[in-house]
């Protein structure tokens, strides 16, 4: 009986996928288009933060708080993602400083083809990570790691492919 049910629900959710579009927004966004078969187990919370690949940590870390009077965090060095970070609170989200951290670092690239920095990358939390990732990859949406790993809150996330994700690196971190 158990087998049967899964057989029915596998293949109504392949029917299901089949006629999703195969953007991301559509993933995360919108509603089942078949009727009784459930949609992820997993859903899209709120923006963590927005991440800003800078030059001068210093520098742009005085600017949010001397300037415009912004709260920011210490600067935590993550020698695992190759950087050093600064948080920037804001009322409703953050606002991520990132700075090279080694000869390895992603954002030493990133500031090589944009010298005066710029906007790196949107973190989103999720409520499942693992559920997430599962779904993701079944709808061909790219991982930048095998497995999720621990990120500047401690806790997991993962990174999609930007040419997966309309041109955007998105951050999923567990909520």
């Amino acid at each position: 009986m158990a087998s049967t049910l899964l057989k029915v629900a596998v293949s109504g959710l392949s029917k299901c996928m089949r006629h999703r579009a195969p953007s991301a927004r559509g993933l995360w966004l919108s509603a089942p288009h078949c009727h009784g078969v459930p949609g992820p187990v997993w859903t899209l919370g709120r923006l963590n933060h927005v991440a800003i690949a800078v030059p001068d940590l210093e520098k742009a870390t005085a600017l949010y708080r001397d300037v415009l009077g912004a709260q920011v965090s210490d600067t935590v060095p993550l020698p695992e993602h190759g950087v050093y970070t600064v948080f920037v609170e804001l009322g409703n989200t953050k606002l991520e400083l990132l700075h090279p951290l080694g000869e390895k670092s992603p954002i030493a690239g990133f500031l090589q083809k944009n010298k005066s920095g710029g906007m790196h990358h949107i973190c989103i939390e999720v409520d499942d990570i693992n559920s997430a990732i599962v779904d993701l990859k079944a709808r061909n949406i790219r991982t930048l790691s095998a497995e999720p790993r621990i990120g500047a809150h401690g806790k997991p996330v993962m990174f999609l492919h930007p040419k997966d994700c309309d041109g955007v690196l998105v951050e999923l971190e567990q909520a």
